[in-house]
């Protein structure tokens, strides 16, 4: 005799496809929702920060932030940008003896680094140092309840926990970009001048001739947008853990994913503005 509840079990078999993909789709939502609500209220405060007379108060957190998140990445930013210089230098110049062009080396590693390469590799490695750590700490602090003890104190946590971080990656990020640039440029000048006898007046001059202001404040405007996006989705990941120990693991690495795949599509997209804005 054939079981009456078989159709049942088959049709939600069918249906479980569904309903899974629902969930994630809630998932997404009310985490971009909360990313969104949280990014308003940061900017608030940002904003009554900087109000006359309140300029000073909270500048020692964000400072003490400063320090942690920027202070703290500076020599492995260095070392990462001065190593792509090198890579770039050396593998450039094989194809650009073919057209006996070697000096122009410093045309494209000019510009490279300073639209491209400086700010992606400080955000990439600001990301893995500092981003991880943000979304750790304060998950840490939502597992043991000292968000709800701040609440409790009548005390705003996105004032006094999110505001000094996001400007402390804004301002560190923009910072580190422009040693990046330096760190690369530097390490390329060094082994052009070493290994592929190129004088430095000709690869200064090369490069100068290539470049223009508006490169190097398209990767600084980069760098702010990219640190924006590191310490906003820090927090987030951070604010929202749930589950105790293996939540504070799991809100690290959503961070550090996260954060890589919104500065890759976000240096995609204004790479295309500036690129449109440059055909006009």
């Amino acid at each position: 005799m054939p079981d009456s509840n078989e159709p049942a079990q088959s049709g939600s078999r069918l249906t479980r496809p569904i309903e899974r993909l629902g969930e994630a789709a809630l998932r997404i939502l009310a985490h971009v929702g909360h990313s969104v609500n949280l990014a308003i209220d940061t900017a608030v405060w940002l904003g009554r920060g900087m109000q006359p007379g309140r300029a000073g108060r909270g500048g020692a957190a964000i400072v003490q932030q400063i320090v942690r998140v920027g202070v703290r990445s500076i020599f492995i930013v260095s070392l990462v940008s001065g190593c792509v210089g090198l890579i770039l230098t050396l593998q450039l110049a094989p194809p650009l003896d073919q057209f006996g062009s070697r000096d122009l080396v410093a045309n494209i590693i000019g510009v490279a680094v300073l639209r491209e390469l400086g700010p992606l590799i400080g955000a990439i490695v600001l990301t893995g140092f500092a981003g991880a750590a943000i979304a750790a700490e304060l998950g840490t602090m939502v597992v043991s309840e000292e968000i709800e003890a701040l609440e409790a104190h009548a005390l705003n946590p996105v004032r006094f926990l999110v505001v000094p971080r996001v400007a402390a990656t804004i301002v560190s990020m923009t910072l580190l970009g422009v040693i990046s640039d330096l760190m690369a440029i530097g390490c390329a000048l060094g082994i052009a001048m070493l290994m592929l006898d190129i004088p430095p007046s000709v690869f200064m001059e090369n490069m100068l001739f290539q470049v223009s202001l508006s490169d190097f404040l398209t990767g600084i405007g980069k760098a702010m947008i990219f640190g924006t996006l590191i310490g906003m989705i820090s927090c987030s990941n951070g604010l929202r853990v749930s589950g105790g120990a293996a939540g504070v693991g799991n809100a690290t690495t959503r961070t550090v994913v996260q954060c890589i795949v919104a500065i890759i599509i976000a240096d995609l997209v204004f790479t295309a503005i500036f690129y449109a804005f440059e055909l006009f």
